[in-house]
Parts: C-alpha cells; structure tokens; sequence
C-alpha cells in the first residue's frame, strides 16, 4: 500500500441511517468467520466501491469520512477488523486496529 495509515489519516466508510441511530456499515466474511468495517482512501474510491457491498433494502446510506484513531476505536470496542478497500471493492490491506494502535 502506497499511504501510510496513521491515527490521523481520513479514511471514508458507509453509514447506514445517516439521518437518526446512525451506524457505520460492517461486513461479515462466513468463509473466514472475520467481521470487518470496509474502509476507503478517498471519497472517489469509495463512491464506486460501495457499489459491489451489499445492503440492506429500505435502509438510506451515505459515504462519510472518519479519522482512523476514531473508526480503530470504534472496531476495537465492537471485535472488528478494517479492511482497506479499493475503488472495485477488493481488499488492499487488513489492518487490526488494537495492534496498529497499540490499544
């Protein structure tokens, strides 16, 4: 990967219900048994990879950018990885946040 990720690096996610009980969208690999938050480098790349991560029908969802210390945290404290995406949807790094931030 060519970006180094810090604490302070904006990544975009997917919010589902931006408008109330707003949450971020997370992803379940049953081939793996991993639950992962899919995470972008740029708002353009995760505009078109969003487009190949599923939804739930009758539910509003909108791409926001968060910072990595906050996304890590909020992964850490609900047993998630994040994976960094590309704009076709593929994984480009895995990244276990209580071991990048040593939390």
């Amino acid at each position: 990967m060519n970006k180094k990720i810090d604490a302070t690096t904006w990544v975009y996610v997917l919010i589902q219900n931006p408008d109330g009980n707003e949450q971020i969208v997370g992803q379940h690999d049953k081939e793996n048994d991993v639950s992962f938050i899919p995470a972008f480098l740029g708002k353009e790349a995760a505009e078109q990879g969003v487009m190949f991560m599923p939804r739930e029908k009758g539910n509003k969802y909108q791409i926001q950018a968060i910072i990595y210390e906050d996304l890590a945290r909020f992964a850490v404290e609900n047993q998630f990885l994040i994976f960094i995406l590309d704009e076709d949807g593929k994984v480009k790094e895995k990244l276990a946040p209580g071991m990048v931030l040593g939390a």
